[in-house]
């Protein structure tokens, strides 16, 4: 019996707009419910203890929603005390006194400034010898916004309407100018020694989480227009790297919009300039960038690896795909570790070689460049396969080296014994 009534479960249900929930729905959530709490409040004691503490705060409530990847609770508590009432006709059963607040003059409030912390904060003076229009450099009349923020639309009938304008994602001008400097540099800069160090950047500054959105859009867009461009899609590529490597970006809630640019550039058909371009490194580099994302966030998002290798396979299965397309699902598989390539790789290797096998020869592949794509199949099944069977290998003991030769003198003769020669048979299940 769950100690949260179902009652409770239908009112929230009423408050999020569900009216129709039945009774039983209401009955078998409850106990969930329950749990979910009480696996939270057990995090948030475990927080308050390794803080020496003895008292429960709602940091460490707080502590334990990020440590179970959910967003914390935003808002300010209310720091007046709680006040009391004894309910009329109950003589001890009291309930907080709740002032009543029409949700009109909520909405339409301004919002109070918010706490700062004691902190220490550091700025651009300039940049490039251009000075940031920021409050801690420019006059407050530069960086006011206007007052007037409403706008008004004429009706049919001639009454004019109240517009709100939608709230705009308001970033500081240091913040526009580093992501445009960035973007700048990886489109046309790619190959410099600044581009390099911005990825450094990138990978270890912190405050850059107000940016992750935009980045996340500008990869996914780039990608989506630039397959020809073999130079900015491995800059794209080592952009998402550099994301993923800093520890001070929260960034499991865009993997969704990053994931589908990173598998294009393994799988895609065509990348950059089929000739002159050597789109095998890139399909190389992508697939390690895939199993990092696999191995970092696999935990996070239980269906993330299911859903990637199903992708790779009916890549790597499909002979209606290119024998590139088939590269990269290889390479993709492989970097997952060897348990992958044991479970789906090697059991589908004999059909496979029937179908490869005729591309590879000169007498019945005349095409020079699928035959150089054959081979380079040909060799990543091998890497693959040889890997798989290198890691099998390492869970035997190391061999023991054979005892040195007996030697003796015999009638001025010398005699050697060579000792018995010992067989060992592993039984690998591939």
């Amino acid at each position: 019996m769950s100690i949260v009534p179902k009652e409770t479960i239908e009112v929230i249900a009423q408050s999020i707009g569900i009216n129709n929930l039945s009774p039983d729905v209401a009955l078998a959530l409850a106990p969930d419910v329950e749990y979910r709490m009480r696996e939270i409040m057990q995090e948030a004691v475990k927080c308050m203890r390794h803080s020496k503490r003895t008292t429960l705060t709602a940091e460490d409530v707080d502590g334990a929603l990020n440590l179970r990847n959910v967003e914390p609770i935003y808002g300010f508590a209310s720091g007046g005390p709680l006040r009391f009432k004894r309910a009329i006709g109950h003589r001890d059963l009291f309930y907080i006194d709740d002032k009543d607040v029409d949700l009109k003059d909520v909405i339409e409030a301004p919002l109070p400034k918010a706490p700062l912390d004691a902190a220490v904060l550091c700025h651009w003076l300039a940049i490039e010898g251009v000075q940031p229009a920021i409050p801690e450099n420019a006059s407050v009349e530069v960086i006011t916004a206007p007052s007037n923020v409403k706008d008004y639309e004429q009706k049919d009938d001639g009454l004019p309407v109240d517009i709100k304008l939608p709230v705009k994602h308001i970033l500081s001008r240091e913040l526009q100018l580093y992501f445009d400097k960035i973007t700048e540099l990886t489109m046309s800069r790619s190959d410099s020694v600044l581009f390099k160090q911005a990825l450094v950047s990138l990978a270890t500054d912190s405050g850059l989480h107000p940016l992750v959105p935009y980045f996340t859009y500008f990869i996914a867009d780039e990608v989506s227009r630039g397959l020809s461009d073999y130079s900015l899609l491995f800059a794209l590529m080592r952009v998402v790297r550099s994301l993923l490597q800093n520890p001070h970006i929260h960034i499991e809630p865009y993997l969704h919009q990053l994931m589908p640019s990173v598998v294009t550039c393994l799988v895609a058909k065509r990348l950059g300039n089929r000739f002159a371009d050597d789109h095998w490194e890139l399909r190389d580099f992508t697939a390690n960038l895939v199993a990092s994302i696999c191995k970092r966030f696999g935990h996070v998002y239980n269906n993330l690896q299911t859903r990637l290798t199903k992708t790779l396979l009916n890549a790597f299965l499909d002979p209606k795909r290119s024998l590139t397309q088939q590269y990269g699902a290889i390479q993709g598989l492989a970097a997952l570790g060897p348990n992958v390539v044991r479970i789906l790789i090697l059991p589908n290797l004999e059909p496979y070689m029937r179908l490869l096998e005729p591309e590879m020869l000169l007498e019945k592949q005349k095409n020079e460049m699928k035959r150089n794509e054959a081979w380079r199949v040909y060799g990543a099944l091998l890497h693959a396969a040889g890997q798989c069977i290198y890691d099998l290998l390492k869970m035997f003991p190391p061999l023991t080296s054979l005892p040195a030769h007996a030697v003796w003198k015999s009638n001025a003769r010398v005699t050697t014994t060579v000792p018995r020669s010992t067989s060992f048979n592993f039984g690998l299940n591939i």
